[in-house]
Protein backbone atom coordinates (compact mmCIF):
# COMPACT_ATOMS: atom_id res chain seq x y z
CA UNK A 1 0.00 0.00 0.00
CA UNK A 2 1.20 3.61 -1.23
CA UNK A 3 1.16 5.92 1.52
CA UNK A 4 -0.30 9.85 0.61
CA UNK A 5 2.18 12.55 0.37
CA UNK A 6 0.29 15.57 -0.57
CA UNK A 7 -2.81 17.07 1.53
CA UNK A 8 -4.07 16.76 -1.74
CA UNK A 9 -4.13 12.93 -1.78
CA UNK A 10 -4.85 12.41 1.80
CA UNK A 11 -7.93 14.51 1.09
CA UNK A 12 -8.92 13.73 -2.36
CA UNK A 13 -12.31 15.65 -2.27
CA UNK A 14 -11.80 18.01 -5.62
CA UNK A 15 -9.19 19.81 -3.55
CA UNK A 16 -11.93 21.09 -0.88
CA UNK A 17 -10.72 19.73 1.87
CA UNK A 18 -7.39 20.30 1.60
CA UNK A 19 -7.92 23.98 0.34
CA UNK A 20 -10.22 24.00 3.92
CA UNK A 21 -6.96 22.25 5.70
CA UNK A 22 -4.92 24.30 4.62
CA UNK A 23 -6.87 27.68 5.21
CA UNK A 24 -7.54 26.83 8.92
CA UNK A 25 -3.40 26.14 9.04
CA UNK A 26 -2.81 29.66 7.71
CA UNK A 27 -5.83 31.36 9.93
CA UNK A 28 -3.76 29.40 12.93
CA UNK A 29 -1.04 31.10 12.22
CA UNK A 30 -2.17 34.41 11.55
CA UNK A 31 -3.90 34.01 15.27
CA UNK A 32 -1.30 32.85 16.92
CA UNK A 33 0.81 35.41 15.62
CA UNK A 34 -1.10 38.70 16.88
CA UNK A 35 -1.69 36.67 19.91
CA UNK A 36 1.62 36.73 20.82
CA UNK A 37 1.95 40.34 19.81
CA UNK A 38 -1.02 40.85 22.41
CA UNK A 39 0.43 38.67 24.90
CA UNK A 40 3.75 40.50 24.87
CA UNK A 41 2.06 44.21 25.03
CA UNK A 42 -0.48 43.54 27.60
CA UNK A 43 1.63 42.41 31.03
CA UNK A 44 4.53 43.27 30.03
CA UNK A 45 5.22 46.64 27.02
CA UNK A 46 1.99 48.17 29.11
CA UNK A 47 3.88 48.52 32.26
CA UNK A 48 7.52 48.98 30.45
CA UNK A 49 6.26 52.38 28.44
CA UNK A 50 4.05 53.80 31.58
CA UNK A 51 7.21 53.37 34.15
CA UNK A 52 9.29 55.52 31.29
CA UNK A 53 6.51 57.89 30.84
CA UNK A 54 6.13 58.45 34.76
CA UNK A 55 9.89 57.58 35.58
CA UNK A 56 9.38 54.39 37.54
CA UNK A 57 10.90 51.16 37.85
CA UNK A 58 8.74 48.44 35.87
CA UNK A 59 9.07 44.54 36.05
CA UNK A 60 12.92 43.60 35.13
CA UNK A 61 13.04 40.12 37.43
CA UNK A 62 12.02 37.54 35.06
CA UNK A 63 14.31 36.92 31.93
CA UNK A 64 15.74 39.88 29.55
CA UNK A 65 14.45 43.67 30.59
CA UNK A 66 11.31 41.37 32.55
CA UNK A 67 9.77 40.17 29.53
CA UNK A 68 9.32 36.66 31.04
CA UNK A 69 6.53 38.47 33.23
CA UNK A 70 4.29 37.30 30.73
CA UNK A 71 4.03 33.72 31.59
CA UNK A 72 4.04 34.29 35.62
CA UNK A 73 1.05 36.83 34.88
CA UNK A 74 -0.55 34.51 32.61
CA UNK A 75 -0.75 31.75 35.21
CA UNK A 76 -1.58 33.50 38.21
CA UNK A 77 -4.79 34.85 36.29
CA UNK A 78 -5.68 31.91 34.66
CA UNK A 79 -5.39 29.82 38.15
CA UNK A 80 -7.64 32.37 39.98
CA UNK A 81 -11.21 31.46 41.01
CA UNK A 82 -14.04 32.01 38.04
CA UNK A 83 -16.34 33.58 40.41
CA UNK A 84 -19.95 33.90 38.88
CA UNK A 85 -21.76 36.73 39.71
CA UNK A 86 -25.67 35.69 41.28
CA UNK A 87 -28.84 36.41 38.92
CA UNK A 88 -26.04 36.56 35.93
CA UNK A 89 -27.69 35.76 32.65
CA UNK A 90 -25.04 32.74 32.37
CA UNK A 91 -25.02 32.06 28.73
CA UNK A 92 -24.67 35.76 27.93
CA UNK A 93 -22.36 36.14 30.44
CA UNK A 94 -19.99 33.19 28.96
CA UNK A 95 -20.03 34.21 25.48
CA UNK A 96 -19.23 37.92 25.89
CA UNK A 97 -15.73 37.52 26.48
CA UNK A 98 -15.50 35.26 23.28
CA UNK A 99 -17.33 37.75 21.17
CA UNK A 100 -14.76 40.47 22.13
CA UNK A 101 -11.55 38.43 21.30
CA UNK A 102 -12.99 36.91 17.95
CA UNK A 103 -14.67 40.60 16.88
CA UNK A 104 -11.17 40.96 16.63
CA UNK A 105 -9.42 38.00 15.61
CA UNK A 106 -11.58 37.31 12.46
CA UNK A 107 -10.73 41.20 11.32
CA UNK A 108 -7.12 40.06 10.70
CA UNK A 109 -8.75 37.84 7.91
CA UNK A 110 -8.37 40.36 5.47
CA UNK A 111 -5.78 42.71 6.58
CA UNK A 112 -2.36 42.02 4.15
CA UNK A 113 0.35 42.16 6.79
CA UNK A 114 3.34 41.39 3.96
CA UNK A 115 4.06 39.63 0.59
CA UNK A 116 2.13 36.59 0.50
CA UNK A 117 0.86 37.02 4.44
CA UNK A 118 -2.83 37.74 3.44
CA UNK A 119 -5.52 35.12 4.52
CA UNK A 120 -8.50 36.21 2.35
CA UNK A 121 -8.76 39.29 -0.07
CA UNK A 122 -12.41 40.11 -0.58
CA UNK A 123 -13.42 42.71 -2.82
CA UNK A 124 -15.34 44.58 0.03
CA UNK A 125 -12.28 43.47 2.74
CA UNK A 126 -12.67 47.55 4.06
CA UNK A 127 -16.35 46.69 4.86
CA UNK A 128 -15.97 43.39 6.13
CA UNK A 129 -13.18 44.88 8.72
CA UNK A 130 -16.02 48.03 10.13
CA UNK A 131 -18.40 44.96 10.55
CA UNK A 132 -16.55 42.78 12.09
CA UNK A 133 -14.94 44.94 14.40
CA UNK A 134 -18.32 46.16 15.52
CA UNK A 135 -19.74 43.48 16.33
CA UNK A 136 -17.67 44.05 19.90
CA UNK A 137 -20.39 46.33 21.08
CA UNK A 138 -22.54 43.56 20.91
CA UNK A 139 -19.83 41.89 23.76
CA UNK A 140 -19.89 44.87 25.20
CA UNK A 141 -23.45 44.94 26.32
CA UNK A 142 -23.81 41.54 26.60
CA UNK A 143 -20.96 41.57 29.69
CA UNK A 144 -22.76 44.86 31.36
CA UNK A 145 -26.62 43.34 30.58
CA UNK A 146 -25.65 39.61 32.16
CA UNK A 147 -23.56 40.98 34.73
CA UNK A 148 -26.10 41.44 36.88
CA UNK A 149 -24.59 44.89 38.44
CA UNK A 150 -25.02 48.56 37.99
CA UNK A 151 -21.67 49.35 37.59
CA UNK A 152 -21.10 46.62 34.84
CA UNK A 153 -24.64 47.57 33.10
CA UNK A 154 -23.60 51.01 33.42
CA UNK A 155 -20.09 50.54 31.15
CA UNK A 156 -22.12 48.46 28.63
CA UNK A 157 -24.30 51.56 27.68
CA UNK A 158 -21.56 53.56 28.42
CA UNK A 159 -19.81 51.91 25.75
CA UNK A 160 -22.33 51.72 22.87
CA UNK A 161 -23.47 55.64 23.65
CA UNK A 162 -19.11 55.81 22.43
CA UNK A 163 -19.01 53.16 19.52
CA UNK A 164 -22.52 54.96 18.07
CA UNK A 165 -20.82 58.56 18.26
CA UNK A 166 -17.47 57.21 16.72
CA UNK A 167 -17.98 54.57 14.74
CA UNK A 168 -20.01 56.31 12.30
CA UNK A 169 -17.00 58.87 11.66
CA UNK A 170 -14.79 56.03 11.62
CA UNK A 171 -16.97 54.77 8.19
CA UNK A 172 -17.10 58.52 6.90
CA UNK A 173 -13.40 58.59 6.30
CA UNK A 174 -13.41 55.31 5.61
CA UNK A 175 -15.22 56.29 2.43
CA UNK A 176 -13.30 58.75 1.84
CA UNK A 177 -9.84 57.04 1.18
CA UNK A 178 -12.73 54.57 -0.71
CA UNK A 179 -12.93 57.38 -2.78
CA UNK A 180 -9.58 58.06 -3.85
CA UNK A 181 -8.41 54.61 -4.21
CA UNK A 182 -11.56 53.64 -6.04
CA UNK A 183 -11.72 50.12 -4.78
CA UNK A 184 -13.10 48.41 -1.24
CA UNK A 185 -10.04 45.86 -1.90
CA UNK A 186 -7.31 46.24 0.79
CA UNK A 187 -4.95 44.75 -1.38
CA UNK A 188 -5.80 47.27 -4.01
CA UNK A 189 -5.89 49.95 -0.87
CA UNK A 190 -2.13 49.22 0.05
CA UNK A 191 -1.20 48.86 -4.14
CA UNK A 192 -2.30 52.28 -4.77
CA UNK A 193 -0.27 54.12 -1.87
CA UNK A 194 2.80 52.42 -3.44
CA UNK A 195 2.79 54.67 -5.71
CA UNK A 196 4.75 57.47 -6.17
CA UNK A 197 3.53 60.90 -5.11
CA UNK A 198 6.35 63.47 -5.29
CA UNK A 199 10.00 62.65 -6.61
CA UNK A 200 12.75 64.84 -4.98
CA UNK A 201 15.98 63.41 -6.65
CA UNK A 202 17.10 60.50 -5.41
CA UNK A 203 14.08 60.68 -3.07
CA UNK A 204 10.54 59.62 -3.69
CA UNK A 205 7.46 60.49 -1.46
CA UNK A 206 5.04 57.25 -1.69
CA UNK A 207 1.41 58.37 -1.52
CA UNK A 208 -0.08 57.17 1.27
CA UNK A 209 -2.98 58.50 2.58
CA UNK A 210 -1.52 60.19 5.46
CA UNK A 211 0.65 62.33 3.13
CA UNK A 212 -2.10 62.37 0.49
CA UNK A 213 -4.64 64.09 3.29
CA UNK A 214 -3.45 64.13 6.61
CA UNK A 215 -6.55 65.39 7.92
CA UNK A 216 -8.31 62.63 7.61
CA UNK A 217 -5.57 60.84 8.94
CA UNK A 218 -5.98 63.31 12.53
CA UNK A 219 -9.62 62.39 12.21
CA UNK A 220 -9.66 58.60 11.70
CA UNK A 221 -6.63 58.61 14.53
CA UNK A 222 -8.63 60.61 17.14
CA UNK A 223 -11.95 58.24 16.45
CA UNK A 224 -9.78 55.06 16.60
CA UNK A 225 -8.87 56.06 20.36
CA UNK A 226 -12.27 56.61 21.12
CA UNK A 227 -13.08 52.93 19.54
CA UNK A 228 -10.48 51.02 21.15
CA UNK A 229 -11.35 52.43 24.51
CA UNK A 230 -7.57 54.37 25.36
CA UNK A 231 -7.21 57.75 27.20
CA UNK A 232 -8.89 60.04 26.97
CA UNK A 233 -11.82 57.85 25.99
CA UNK A 234 -11.22 55.39 28.22
CA UNK A 235 -15.29 56.23 29.78
CA UNK A 236 -16.89 52.86 29.53
CA UNK A 237 -14.33 51.30 32.33
CA UNK A 238 -14.03 54.19 34.37
CA UNK A 239 -12.10 53.18 37.52
CA UNK A 240 -13.44 56.29 39.52
CA UNK A 241 -16.86 56.43 38.14
CA UNK A 242 -17.94 52.91 37.86
CA UNK A 243 -15.51 50.64 38.97
CA UNK A 244 -14.14 48.71 36.27
CA UNK A 245 -17.67 48.79 34.20
CA UNK A 246 -18.45 46.22 32.24
CA UNK A 247 -15.68 43.82 33.35
CA UNK A 248 -16.46 44.44 36.74
CA UNK A 249 -18.20 40.95 37.56
CA UNK A 250 -15.20 38.84 35.66
CA UNK A 251 -12.43 36.99 37.03
CA UNK A 252 -9.79 33.96 36.37
CA UNK A 253 -9.78 32.81 32.36
CA UNK A 254 -12.78 35.09 31.89
CA UNK A 255 -10.76 38.33 32.79
CA UNK A 256 -8.13 37.34 31.08
CA UNK A 257 -9.80 36.68 27.74
CA UNK A 258 -11.39 40.35 28.43
CA UNK A 259 -7.90 42.16 28.75
CA UNK A 260 -7.21 40.26 25.80
CA UNK A 261 -9.51 41.82 23.89
CA UNK A 262 -9.29 45.20 24.50
CA UNK A 263 -5.19 44.91 23.25
CA UNK A 264 -6.27 42.61 20.13
CA UNK A 265 -8.85 45.45 19.21
CA UNK A 266 -5.86 48.00 19.97
CA UNK A 267 -3.73 46.46 17.39
CA UNK A 268 -6.60 45.75 14.89
CA UNK A 269 -6.81 50.10 14.60
CA UNK A 270 -3.52 50.22 14.48
CA UNK A 271 -3.46 47.57 11.30
CA UNK A 272 -6.48 49.38 9.85
CA UNK A 273 -4.31 52.46 10.52
CA UNK A 274 -1.27 51.19 8.95
CA UNK A 275 -3.61 49.53 6.09
CA UNK A 276 -5.49 52.40 4.65
CA UNK A 277 -3.02 55.65 5.98
CA UNK A 278 0.28 54.23 5.87
CA UNK A 279 0.81 52.43 3.23
CA UNK A 280 0.40 48.56 5.05
CA UNK A 281 3.65 46.59 4.60
CA UNK A 282 5.18 49.01 1.92
CA UNK A 283 8.84 50.11 3.37
CA UNK A 284 12.39 50.49 2.14
CA UNK A 285 15.15 47.84 2.89
CA UNK A 286 12.86 45.66 5.78
CA UNK A 287 10.58 42.90 4.67
CA UNK A 288 6.96 44.55 4.72
CA UNK A 289 5.99 41.72 7.61
CA UNK A 290 8.67 44.57 9.28
CA UNK A 291 7.20 47.19 8.48
CA UNK A 292 3.84 46.16 8.97
CA UNK A 293 4.73 45.25 12.79
CA UNK A 294 6.20 48.75 13.40
CA UNK A 295 3.41 50.39 12.48
CA UNK A 296 0.63 48.77 14.56
CA UNK A 297 3.64 49.20 17.17
CA UNK A 298 3.42 52.39 16.81
CA UNK A 299 -0.36 52.83 17.16
CA UNK A 300 0.45 51.32 20.28
CA UNK A 301 3.22 53.52 21.86
CA UNK A 302 1.30 56.47 20.69
CA UNK A 303 -2.35 54.62 23.00
CA UNK A 304 -0.21 54.19 25.26
CA UNK A 305 1.14 58.09 25.34
CA UNK A 306 -2.12 59.15 25.78
CA UNK A 307 -2.54 56.65 28.70
CA UNK A 308 -0.06 58.71 30.77
CA UNK A 309 -0.46 62.22 29.37
CA UNK A 310 -3.93 62.92 29.02
CA UNK A 311 -7.03 62.76 31.19
CA UNK A 312 -10.05 61.30 30.62
CA UNK A 313 -13.07 63.47 29.67
CA UNK A 314 -16.65 63.76 30.88
CA UNK A 315 -19.25 61.38 29.02
CA UNK A 316 -20.97 63.94 28.10
CA UNK A 317 -17.89 65.74 26.91
CA UNK A 318 -16.94 62.65 25.05
CA UNK A 319 -20.35 62.49 23.20
CA UNK A 320 -20.47 66.02 22.39
CA UNK A 321 -17.05 65.54 21.10
CA UNK A 322 -17.98 62.71 18.66
CA UNK A 323 -21.36 63.66 17.37
CA UNK A 324 -21.07 67.59 17.42
CA UNK A 325 -17.25 67.48 16.50
CA UNK A 326 -15.74 64.86 14.63
CA UNK A 327 -19.18 63.90 13.11
CA UNK A 328 -18.93 67.03 11.12
CA UNK A 329 -15.70 67.06 10.46
CA UNK A 330 -16.01 63.72 8.87
CA UNK A 331 -18.85 65.13 6.83
CA UNK A 332 -16.12 68.06 5.84
CA UNK A 333 -13.32 65.55 4.74
CA UNK A 334 -15.84 63.56 2.59
CA UNK A 335 -17.02 66.39 0.64
CA UNK A 336 -13.59 68.02 0.14
CA UNK A 337 -12.72 64.60 -0.83
CA UNK A 338 -14.77 63.93 -3.19
CA UNK A 339 -14.62 66.87 -4.43
CA UNK A 340 -11.28 66.78 -5.47
CA UNK A 341 -11.55 63.44 -6.43
CA UNK A 342 -13.75 64.50 -8.92
CA UNK A 343 -12.19 67.63 -10.37
CA UNK A 344 -8.36 65.59 -10.98
CA UNK A 345 -10.59 63.43 -12.77
CA UNK A 346 -12.61 65.50 -14.92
Amino acid sequence: MTLPTTIEEALPVGGVAAEAVAALAAATVIGTFVMLNTALAGPWAKRKITAAFTDRISVNQFGPLGVGIVVPDAVRLVSKELIVPEGADRPAWDLAPLVLVFSALFAFAVIPMGNGVHLADPAVGLVFVFAIASVASLGLVMAGYASNNKYAFLGGLRAVAQNLAYEIPLILIGISVVLYTGSLQMSEIVATQRETLVSLGPLSVPGWFAIVNPFAFVLFLVANVAEVGRNPFDVPEAPTEIVAGYQTEYSSVYFVLIYLGEFVHIFLGGAIIATIFLGGPAGPVLPGIVWFLLKIWAMFLFTQWLRSAVPRVRIDQLIEIGWKRLLVLAFVNLFATATVVGVLAA
